[in-house]
């Protein structure tokens, strides 16, 4: 069973119930971050997902030397997939397997805080205000 076959089973799994969501971080998180050639890796299909899955679920893997093979090897970190995600999570599974990733929800990006020199700036002008 190939990689891609098997991340199909999950997405198609989660969605119908099957699959939770902690199974499936993990295979997305072990196909994106492991078969990068097959299309899966970042820039692939899986992407926008493993967005999500980083954002709502940081750290779901470890990545260590492998000496098999060049690279990382990836390690699952055993932790529950927060429930405050899942709708989220499922929208995303839904769009990738519709084929239209630009309905997958984006992370969104926090606010800038301003600099330091715009703080201070900031704050002589309300005192010379006041």
């Amino acid at each position: 069973m190939s990689s891609g076959s098997s991340v199909n089973e999950a997405l198609t799994g989660y969605a119908a119930g099957r699959v939770t969501a902690e199974q499936l971080a993990g295979v997305v998180a072990a196909a994106y971050y492991g078969n990068g050639a097959q299309g899966l890796g970042p820039g692939g299909r899986l992407k926008p997902l493993m967005e999500i899955i980083e954002r709502a679920h940081p750290g779901i893997v470890e990545l260590s030397g492998s000496g098999d093979r060049p690279g990382f090897a990836v390690h699952l970190a055993g932790r529950p997939f927060p429930k405050r995600y899942e709708a989220e999570l499922r929208q995303g599974v839904h769009a990738v397997l519709v084929g239209g990733l630009a309905d997958v929800p984006s992370p969104q990006a926090p606010t800038p805080r301003p600099s330091l020199l715009a703080r201070i700036a900031s704050a002589i002008r309300r005192v010379f205000s006041a």
